[in-house]
Order: C-alpha cells, then structure tokens, then sequence
C-alpha cells in the first residue's frame, strides 16, 4: 500500500479487502455481524464524546474509526453474498434524493418543519410501496437508550401535529403522572409503569423548552460522580471510609463540593 498525503476511499477498502482475503488478518477473518456488533456501538458512543467535548482532533479520528467500522460490515456482507459498499452508498444517496424534492425536484419549501414533515410522509410512502409496516414509529431501534428513544418517538409524533402546543399541557401532565406514581407506590401496585409515565413526561417538557434529555441526564451523572469524589477525598483525609460518616456529615461535603464548584 502505497503511502500518500491524501486517500480516497480506495485505499481504505482495498485495506478491507486485504485483511479478509486468504493470507489476510486471522482475526478479522473470524468476524461476522454479530462478533462486532459490539464494536460499532462502543466507537458511535466515542465519536459522541468528542463531539460533548468540542474537540475535532480526536472527532476526527474517532469518525475514521467509525468508518472502519462501516466498511467492515460491508465487507463482510460483501463476503456472504449479501450487498457491497456501493450498494450502501447507492442506496442512501438515492434515499436522500427522493427525500429531499424541494432541493432535487419541483416542489419549494423554505421551512424546515414542513421539510421534516414531507420527510415522514415519504418514508411511509415508500413503506407502502415495499408493503412494510405502515407507522411512522416502526424504525425505531428498540436498543435505543431510554430517554433518546423517548425522544424521538414524541418529535415523530409532532412531526405529524400530534404534539403540546407549548409546554403547559406537558407541564399538567408531569403534575398527574406524579400524582399516579405517589398512589401507585402508597398502594405497591403499577410502581414501575408510573415512574416509566413520569420519565416520558419530564423527556416532554425537555424536548418542548429545546434540552436534550440524554445530556442533560448525563451532565447530572457528572456532577454528581464529581461531587461524590470530593466527598470520598475529604474522607481518606481523616484516613476514614465514607460509610463511617452520618448522612449529615456527608451532607455537608457535598454542600462544600457545590459552593467550590461556584468560585
């Protein structure tokens, strides 16, 4: 392989092919779909933290380590009989086209609400023409975290005007769901269905005053995982475990933890 100051995607699938070829990688000869399902997952999740970090230098390479990861499936689709890299990138460009009529067809559309709206409309078009299930909610991967599934399920539902005009209906609704989970754990019947009720409601109320809720759940994680480590380090001060403080005492490093975090 020839080294260069620039590739194009030649190379990377040449590589690819090299690697699961006869006197190619004995490992990565060994790995199908499954084997490195995992693998997709762990590097989408490290392209997401570069990006919560602001830091292109490493986006960069995590998005080549994406990329891989791409190529690896189609190769081995490839390898099974199954489809190849440019069936791939035909298929989504295709896609794209026919989805986007106000940029490569006759119709207009200068807002992007009506263009995420037609979007849905075509998708459930070519689902009829495929005879696939016919609902807006049916490609939404199960294997999604919670709350971003959550999510996404109630922007397609409003995508469609199934949705709060403003935040005041959400907020009544957060306030009857509490409601429901109080007499549901009062009379231990229904707990985990009324709590799953107040989480899909507080996701609504994010989505509605525009926070994402997965971050905004995992910037709460943070700081409290800071905040709990100040605690720990007060303790090995005293040369002691942070179980052999009253709730009280803990309480009051945590407060300390806050008002540093302040200065």
């Amino acid at each position: 392989m020839p080294e260069n100051k620039k590739y194009d995607i030649t190379p990377l699938s040449d590589c690819m092919t090299t690697l699961l070829g006869e006197n190619g990688c004995p490992w990565d000869i060994k790995q199908t779909h499954q084997s490195i399902r995992h693998n997709f997952l762990e590097e989408a999740h490290e392209v997401v933290e570069t990006i919560d970090q602001n830091d292109p230098v490493h986006m960069k390479e995590e998005l080549g380590d994406m990329l891989l990861q791409v190529f690896f499936h189609c190769k081995i689709a490839e390898k099974n009989g199954e489809f190849t890299f440019e069936d791939v990138v035909n298929g989504i460009t295709q896609k794209l086209i026919r989805r986007h009529p106000h940029v490569f067809g006759g119709e207009k559309t200068n807002d992007a609400q009506e263009v995420l709206k037609n979007w849905e409309a075509i998708k459930l078009e070519e689902k009829k023409r495929e005879g696939a299930e016919m609902s807006i909610m049916s490609k939404l991967p199960p294997s999604l975290p919670a709350l971003m599934r959550a999510e996404k399920v109630q922007e397609k539902a409003r995508r469609v005007g199934f949705d709060w005009q403003d935040d005041t209906g959400a907020w009544e609704k957060i306030y009857e769901e509490l409601h429901e989970l109080k007499d549901a754990v009062a009379n231990k019947t229904n707990v985990s269905e009324e709590l799953g009720d107040v989480l899909f409601s507080v996701v609504n109320i994010a989505r509605l005053v525009q926070v994402d809720a997965e971050t905004a759940l995992k910037n709460s994680t943070d700081k409290f995982v800071r905040r709990f480590k100040y605690i720990e380090s007060k303790a090995r001060e005293e040369k002691h475990n942070v179980s052999d403080y009253t709730l009280a005492q803990l309480d009051n490093w945590w407060n300390e933890a806050k008002d540093l975090e302040k200065q």
